[in-house]
């Protein structure tokens, strides 16, 4: 009888050791699985792909997104213990992340922990009008356009300047946002850049400029911006405009007619425009026009307050970018005859 129970107990020993040892080599086995999950990059394929994470999701939820999306297929229990085990299961933030090829899962929770999100560039071009500006805001899709239904007046109201003309108000920059940020917020930042722009070039302009305000230097940096693109010609032509101004001569300058001219102008302007009055038409209105007529860049700011010096007061465009200028009506006339009507003389 006796040893009957031995060979009972003996057997009962064998079984359990052969259940611990099996419970130890699938415990093994799935910690070797849970460390490959770890470790092998997700299914994002060749291309960068984006993922958003909405405000308020859980760790359950983000990972429901992930193999919903073909990401990931590893169950949720391995995405827990390992956001557990780096200590972030708490701290992931919403935002749109960036999936490039070869982000692992622990990675991602990075990502995720820090808050890294996705950042986009959006850049406002030097010489844009205040209406381009809006029209390239509008066509961004990563952005909210909380202005976009609203009329000029308005969007300065909501960006805090209320009152304040927009034209020439926003500096040309290239600006960092990430999705979820409004069209509002772009045009707050690039306001304020400018008047920091303005705040910090006009108290070291030129002496005796004719330019009784930082507005009007951004007025005649707008109409300096419009005239040229070539950096060695902003100085010159601030210098033409300024010495016009210092003379009280008419600036005679076509983009501020054409600005003035609006939906009306189709691409040329004729001469039955420059005797059409409006208020920016400076072919007929002596002095700087009302408002800028563009958004001018820092670079031509600086030049309508540090004009070039010299006698030129007329300019003509040569047909390849660049100018010629003169300093009496007869000399720009010939200019006139040679580079727009192609009547040169030896």
């Amino acid at each position: 009888m006796g040893r009957r129970k031995r060979k009972g107990s003996a057997v009962g020993r064998i079984l359990a050791w052969i259940v611990l040892l099996a419970v130890l080599a699938a415990a093994v086995a799935a910690w070797y699985d849970f460390e490959r999950f770890a470790r092998t990059p997700l299914a994002i394929g060749p291309q960068r792909q984006t993922f958003d994470v909405e405000r308020g999701s859980s760790l359950r939820g983000i990972v429901a997104q992930l193999r919903a999306r073909g990401l990931t297929h590893a169950p949720s229990l391995y995405w827990r213990v390992l956001a557990e085990r780096m200590r972030v299961a708490d701290r992931l933030h919403a935002g749109e992340y960036a999936l490039d090829p070869g982000l692992t899962p622990g990675r991602l929770l990075d990502l995720m922990a820090e808050g890294r999100v996705l950042q986009h560039d959006f850049t406002i071009v030097d010489g844009w009008t205040f209406q381009q500006l809006r029209d390239a805001l509008s066509k961004i899709v990563t952005l909210r356009h909380e202005g976009a239904a609203l009329d000029d007046a308005e969007v300065m109201r909501r960006i805090g300047v209320a009152g304040e003309m927009p034209e020439g108000r926003f500096l040309p920059e290239t600006y960092a946002y990430v999705k979820g940020d409004s069209d509002l917020d772009i045009l707050k930042r690039s306001h304020e850049a400018m008047a920091r722009t303005l705040a910090d070039l006009w108290p070291k302009r030129a002496r005796d400029l004719p330019l009784a305000s930082p507005y009007e230097a951004l007025i005649l940096a707008s109409i300096v911006e419009k005239e040229t693109g070539r950096a060695e010609e902003r100085s010159k032509i601030a210098g033409v405009f300024v010495r016009r101004l210092e003379k009280h001569m008419l600036l005679q300058t076509d983009p501020s007619v054409i600005y003035g001219m609006g939906q009306a102008y189709a691409g040329n302007i004729r001469r039955s425009d420059l005797t059409t009055d409006t208020p920016y038409n400076t072919y007929l209105h002596a002095g700087l026009p009302p408002t800028p007529i563009a958004l001018p860049g820092r670079p031509a700011i600086q030049a309508a307050l540090h004009p070039a010096p010299g006698r030129a007061l007329y300019f003509v465009a040569r047909g390849d970018g660049r100018h010629v200028f003169a300093s009496s009506l007869a000399e720009h006339n010939r200019n006139v005859a040679c580079y727009q009507l192609k009547r040169c003389h030896d």
